[in-house]
């Protein structure tokens, strides 16, 4: 379905052609239309098929047919993480640029002035507030912000704050709302408590879904089964045989980001680190360097797991194997976006052989294992069935051993020649490296219409939010 389709204005319709948004993913043919008629919404869709355009856009649309009020706040978006905040933010800049809409971004991690800014920007009234829970609950104790004349509530990555233990923030802020609105809800997954939350706050909802979440196609995924002290030496060695920019490389714990980095840095590679430690100013300047190729490699928590939107990332390592199966499809899921291919690779530890056991009976299928140059020693047989607590390398001479005991073994390409056949000197490897953009979107801006100051947007510039064609999965 093309969105010229749909029975939407022309002013949002020019804002999605300049924007290159042409046809609509599975997930926004689904939900823009029961959301263009009112219904409350439950969409279960995986990170990276178009979720923040699959309700952003039917909520502009019916808020610019219905010239909602300018001193009220008439629409609620609840994210989990400042990141993703942000990231719906410019998303809403861009598909109202030609509209009288005003937007602000409400997150935590931010000084002083700042949080000032907020509250001026919330009493001032605006159309659309995206907001992390937290932030918005302190807002509200301090009378900053009035959700009784809201006509829409979003809850976007619902599964990820719940797990988050936001559910009670949730349910604070619900109670403030009036009975009388459109409340849709998005999820990467439908547990139980997802489920019990939506008989909670919705009414009568239509339920859409895409298929189980899975890698997309264009991922080449494949694993490295290996001990951990290892690992770091694996990753220098990808990054001179196979992919160096634009890289993602997720680690288990901030700590290990911070240690991964130094060493990667004393071998002269262009990284930077994403955390939860750094200020909300220095997560900001990180992103704009990934973004512009400054930086080449990005070492992080799941912090960018979801809600990041970078369509050229041209491969994820997973440094440590991620405890659930949705965390895997999420990290490997920021390659082979916008049509393009990418690599996921795997380092499987001992410890890690169980975990990743069942991300391949739930993707139903087992992933590729890549054997490792000799020098950088020996492997330990992949037996994910059974726990392995030892997990001391086992000497650095002799044959190396890697994969499952039927020979089914890949080698490492570095796409012009065998890994194996690298004449490299033997090198020592370290010991194991150690044990998660945009611009400040807390100020209120008006798209378009004159409010407490702020001036009209000239029409005749075509929006830019860093974004690519919807032609596939896009508007995360």
């Amino acid at each position: 379905m093309k969105f010229e389709e749909l029975d939407l204005s022309d002013e949002l319709l020019d804002a999605l052609y300049d924007m290159h948004f042409d046809e609509c993913t599975p997930i926004q043919s689904m939900a823009i239309p029961a959301a263009l008629e009112g219904n409350d919404l439950i969409a279960i869709a995986q990170t990276g098929t178009g979720k923040t355009a699959a309700y952003l856009i039917p909520i502009i649309d019916r808020l610019y047919a219905e010239a909602a009020p300018e001193e009220h706040v008439n629409c609620i978006i609840m994210a989990p993480t400042r990141e993703l905040a942000q990231q719906i933010d410019r998303q809403m800049e861009g598909f109202s640029y030609f509209m009288p809409l005003s937007s602000v971004a409400i997150y935590g991690g931010t000084d002083g002035p700042e949080f000032a800014r907020q509250q001026r920007s919330l009493k001032m009234g605006a159309d659309v507030v995206i907001a992390t829970p937290g932030r918005l609950i302190a807002h509200m104790q301090i009378g900053s912000v009035d959700l009784s004349k809201v006509s829409y509530f979003v809850l976007d990555e619902a599964d990820r704050m719940l797990d988050m233990g936001f559910y009670d923030d949730i349910m604070q802020i619900v109670t403030k709302l009036p009975r009388e609105r459109q409340t849709l809800m998005f999820s990467a997954t439908m547990p139980p408590k997802i489920k019990q939350l939506a008989k909670t706050i919705l009414n009568n909802p239509v339920e859409v879904k895409t298929a189980v979440s899975r890698p997309a196609d264009g991922i080449d995924q494949s694993a490295i089964v290996c001990y951990d002290n290892q690992k770091a030496e694996i990753l220098h060695h990808l990054f001179s045989t196979v992919h160096s920019r634009r890289v993602i490389v997720f680690v288990a714990s901030k700590q290990k980001v911070k240690e991964l980095t130094r060493d990667m840095r004393r071998r002269h590679w262009k990284v930077d680190e994403m955390h939860s430690d750094l200020e909300q100013s220095r997560r900001d300047d990180v992103m704009l360097d990934f973004r512009a190729g400054r930086t080449d490699i990005l070492i992080a928590t799941d912090i960018v797991a979801r809600g990041i939107d970078i369509d050229d990332i041209s491969m994820v390592v997973n440094f440590d194997v991620p405890r659930e199966a949705e965390d895997y499809v999420h990290r490997v899921g920021r390659t082979a976006r916008a049509g393009t291919d990418g690599r996921a690779i795997t380092l499987v530890g001992p410890r890690d052989q169980m975990p990743f056991g069942r991300i391949e009976d739930f993707l139903g299928q087992e992933v590729r294992k890549e054997t490792i140059p000799g020098q950088l020693g020996e492997t330990p047989p992949y037996q994910p069935s059974r726990r392995r607590p030892n997990d001391r390398r086992r000497g650095s001479k002799g044959p190396h051993k890697s994969g499952r005991k039927d020979g089914r073994k890949n080698s490492l390409k570095d796409g012009k020649k065998d890994a194996r056949k690298e004449q490299k000197p033997a090198a020592k490897a370290p010991a194991e490296a150690g044990g998660n953009g945009g611009n400040g979107g807390d100020k209120r801006r008006s798209h378009g219409r004159r409010s407490g100051g702020g001036q009209r947007r000239r029409s005749g510039k075509k929006p830019d939010i860093s974004g690519t064609p919807n032609s596939t999965p896009k508007a995360e």
